[in-house]
Order: structure tokens, then sequence, then C-alpha cells
């Protein structure tokens, strides 16, 4: 009878002790999730401010504004720009650009778009409304003789990257020349002038391209790298 009762004993021991080891386990979880809750509440504030797409920057001669302004700015801070930011783009200004491009091995066509923009304020987007500057620009199509110029955003891609084929939607090879667009947009088989790039023939499209967009097809993937993500204006040759 007394083994019986030690054993009873033992065991109400060791569940009592396996209940303290679950009490505690429960408090730690709960500490480490309200410790969770507080960074998720600290860190809110900046997630409701954060853009949710960055916005885009195209200055270059010929446009005037607060946007031409910050960039002058920022160009005669990196010692590119001397005098005064007068929000003029002149031709001054895209020498200036010119000048920061080939220090940082960048297409030199002394237009500032996002790649040049993002070397000049040190690797901070572009952010109108942050810096206090409306937004002056919309996307819009410029007549100029038989032909007209657009604003788009640039990005590149060539048949070496992963998961791409060789050949375009129209059944071309994917090469230098070619670009993929919204036929939307830019209809299949336009003739374009890009800067810094040359002539090139809508033979592409992309299910991502949707817009102003182009994508721009290189004969490498190294190549294709290097052009990045641009906001251009390019010529369409009509």
């Amino acid at each position: 009878m007394k083994r019986m009762w030690k054993l009873l004993f033992a065991a109400k021991t060791i569940g009592g002790v396996l209940w303290a080891v679950h009490q505690v386990r429960r408090r730690q979880h709960f500490r480490r999730c309200l410790t969770a809750g507080a960074l998720l509440a600290a860190a809110a504030p900046l997630a409701v401010h954060a853009p949710a797409e960055a916005a885009h920057i195209l200055v270059k001669e010929g446009m005037r504004g607060a946007a031409v302004q910050h960039v002058q700015e920022l160009l005669v801070k990196g010692g590119y720009l001397q005098g005064a930011a007068d929000g003029i783009a002149g031709p001054l200004t895209r020498a200036a650009i010119e000048r920061c491009q080939t220090d940082h091995m960048l297409v030199v066509d002394g237009i500032c778009g996002e790649a040049t923009y993002l070397v000049l304020s040190g690797g901070v987007p572009y952010d109108p409304a942050a810096l206090g500057i409306p937004e002056e620009r919309a996307q819009t199509e410029v007549s100029r003789g038989g032909g007209r110029s657009v604003y788009v955003s640039a990005t590149a891609y060539s048949a070496f990257d992963p998961g791409n084929g060789n050949r375009t939607a129209t059944g071309t090879p994917v090469r230098r020349g070619v670009i993929a667009v919204d036929p939307a947009v830019i209809p299949l088989g336009t003739r374009v002038f890009i800067p810094g790039y040359g002539e090139a023939v809508a033979e592409d499209i992309g299910y991502a391209i949707k817009g102003y967009r182009i994508d721009v097809a290189f004969d490498s993937h190294a190549e294709a790298l290097m052009f990045g993500r641009q906001d251009l204006e390019i010529f369409i040759m009509e």
C-alpha cells in the first residue's frame, strides 16, 4: 500500500512539474508575441508613408520646374554643375548630367532618369511627395515633324536571361535592335529611336509590358543588366 501511495505522489509531483513548465512556456510565448506586436506597431507608421510604387523622374534639356531644380541641386552638390539651381534645364545642365553618367558608367544621354538620379541621390529613390515637389510630368506625346516623342519607362532583356526564349512574339530572333511593347500604345512593327541605344523595331510583347513601358533587347545578359531600368524620351519614327 505504501509503495502505491509513493507512486501516486511521484506521478502527481511529475504532473505538477509538467504543468509548471507549460505555464512558463505560455508566458514566454506571450512575451514574444507582445514584443513582435510592439515592433509591428512601431513600424506601421513607416509602412503607411512608404510609396506603393517608386515615382518616375525624368529631367532633360528644355524642361523647367521644381524637379529640374532638385536635380540641379544634386548636380551642384556632386560637383557636376556650377552656379545656382534655377529650375531651367539648359545646355549646362545637360552637360553636367553627361559628366555624372560618364563617371558612373551609365548610358550617356544627358537625361536624368531613375538610374542617374539614384547615383546623384546616393541611392535614395525619387519621392516627390517627401521633397514637396508636385507631379509636373504626365505621360505625354509631343508632335515632332512626321513623328512623335513619347516618355516611357524602359527595362532591358536578352535571349540569355533565365526563363527567356530566343524568339520574339512575332517569331524574329531576340537581338539588339528589338523592343517589346504594349501594342495598344506602340503598334508592332513601329520603328523608334532610343537615346543612347539607337534605332529599334517593336517586334515583341510581354505580360508585364503595359502602357508606356518598353523592354529593350540586347545581345547578352550582361548588357541587359548594365542598362537596368531608365525613364526615357524615345522618338517614334512615323
